[in-house]
């Protein structure tokens, strides 16, 4: 896979850099708004990185990996009895429209302030006037300090949705 620079428009031109695709990561990523490839789509100015990380890269293996030993509480008492969350897991909340995704997802991060837990939203093929009412959700409680969102709309191209949440497990 090769790492692309371009606006993401038809008739773009591609050039291949010969390195595999990787984001930049640093904790000046809390609070931002980035779209797949970690570029900022919220108009305060490019991130600063020192390091990077590959989008695609194979998970550790179980033996290597610590134990999942914490729980993590969403606040929700249904889902909490029902579905064992532990600390540094990712979740993925799939279903039809307007049945909850969203507000689970948002209950379940602003529920997490002041507990040392750093958070990635993933918005996929969502409105982005749905992405924004979220946004200043979290801007207005406070939780964007300790919370990364990434965003492809459902007018992005499906290759740049695909990457969405492999880029946020990177985060």
């Amino acid at each position: 896979m090769c790492q692309i620079r371009c606006e993401h428009q038809e008739g773009s031109f591609v050039k291949a850099t010969g390195r595999i695709a990787q984001i930049p990561v640093s904790v000046y990523n809390l609070g931002r708004v980035i779209n797949a490839l970690a570029k900022p789509i919220d108009g305060r100015g490019e991130i600063v990185a020192s390091e990077s990380r590959l989008i695609e890269s194979p998970a550790p293996s179980r033996i290597s990996r610590r134990s999942v030993y914490e729980p993590l509480q969403t606040g929700l008492i249904a889902i909490d009895s029902m579905i064992p969350i532990g600390r540094g897991q990712r979740e993925f909340i799939i279903g039809d429209r307007q049945t909850g995704k969203t507000a689970v997802a948002t209950d379940t991060i602003l529920k997490k302030k002041g507990q040392g837990v750093i958070c990635v939203y993933v918005a996929i093929g969502q409105r982005a006037s749905s992405v924004a009412q979220v946004v200043t959700t979290f801007h207005e409680e406070g939780a964007m300090e300790y919370t990364i969102v990434v965003a492809e709309m459902a007018d992005s191209p499906a290759t740049l949705q695909y990457l969405a949440p492999y880029t946020g497990a990177a985060l």
